[in-house]
């Protein structure tokens, strides 16, 4: 193929992306439901992994009670969240993978804003399994927000809230009868471009969730 024509195609495919991302719109979540759920040592009991998911996508209710369990605020006049952060940095960004598109959890709106649109999901993951599930959340820490603190500090505390974060989905999941897992496995330098990161943010883990088979 003559490279003129590679060009032109490679312009059509960027220009089709461009506009299928437009069309993809913000999505306000329903209130989550903050009255429900097993008690805490008895979701401690059945917390597990499962790599086995209903291909079914969740509904609205449950991915905005999972999301706030994950990292909402539950004080409003200060705007903290169920999962700690060193220094109230809040430096974690939740990136929720569907099936139409990624978006970014807005937690003080209760909202997921579009990121890019298309089906990415197969760059959240090498397992197999990936590609199918309902849902994948994506943890970036904003190193940048991690203010008077070293490259050591920074890779440390990161690291430290990603995993609250991953732990309070786990419990809710347990709580709720969902199938979830944590993996480190990421395409992570295709997945960074597709949602356009920074240099200094940086994807540290990947959750998939769904009803269970």
């Amino acid at each position: 193929m003559k490279q003129p024509l590679c060009a032109m195609i490679i312009l059509i495919v960027a220009w089709i992306c461009q506009a299928n991302a437009q069309d993809l719109k913000p999505v306000q979540l329903p209130r989550p439901q903050k009255e429900i759920g097993k008690p805490l040592m008895e979701a401690l009991s059945l917390r597990q992994s499962s790599r086995d998911f209903n291909p079914k996508p969740l509904l609205p209710q449950d991915l905005s009670n999972l999301l706030w369990a994950a990292d909402g605020i539950n004080r409003t006049e200060s705007g903290k969240r169920t999962a700690p952060s060193a220094m109230n940095w809040q430096e974690t960004d939740v990136y929720v993978i569907l099936s139409d598109g990624a978006f970014l959890y807005d937690a003080k709106t209760n909202s997921l804003n579009p990121v890019i649109a298309g089906d990415v999901r197969a760059l959240a993951g090498t397992q197999g399994f990936v590609k199918d599930a309902p849902l994948t959340l994506v943890y970036v820490v904003d190193y940048a927000r991690m203010t008077k603190a070293n490259d050591e500090d920074r890779k440390l505390y990161g690291a430290a809230d990603v995993g609250f974060i991953a732990e309070n989905a786990y419990l809710y999941c347990a709580s709720q009868g969902l199938a979830v897992v944590v993996r480190g496995s990421v395409d992570r330098p295709s997945l960074s471009e597709r949602l356009k990161l920074r240099p200094d943010q940086k994807i540290i883990l990947a959750q998939t969730v769904g009803y269970p088979k």
